[in-house]
């Protein structure tokens, strides 16, 4: 599965602290995004393990983004956010990870290694300021 509830929610949060003035805390994005508060902190604060967002601590505090919108991939946020890279298909990157253990007789593998290649690739590039735009 490639966008789970996670990356969807990290990247609805990210869409809303960019057009934020502000820091903003959890509440507030949890009550505007509609979601639960404790699952929401986890992956703001996952986001800003991985530098993509800072967070403020007290009385006015909460996140707001690291760096530029323009500087923050899909790949990285969508990586933050589930703890390991997004994948299209069950399928091991390398052979000898291949959890079935028949990556060298599938047929699929390399079609699916290729379009696996593709995907990263587009997600490396797709900025979250490309999709502020849309």
């Amino acid at each position: 599965m490639l966008m789970t509830k996670a990356s969807e929610y990290a990247l609805l949060s990210l869409i809303i602290l960019a057009k934020a003035s502000h820091p903003l805390d959890v509440d507030s994005l949890s009550r505007e995004l509609d979601i639960s508060k404790s699952f929401l902190a986890k992956i703001l604060q996952s986001l800003a393990r991985k530098g993509i967002l800072k967070s403020f601590k007290g009385v006015n505090g909460g996140f707001e983004l690291a760096r530029p919108s323009s500087e923050i991939t899909m790949l990285e946020v969508m990586e933050a956010a589930e703890g390991k890279s997004p994948a299209v298909f069950n399928c091991s990157p390398s052979k000898e990870e291949c959890p079935s253990n028949k990556a060298t007789t599938c047929s699929l593998w390399p079609f699916l290694n290729r379009l696996q290649g593709k995907v990263d690739a587009f997600l490396g590039v797709l900025t979250l300021e490309a999709i502020l735009e849309e």
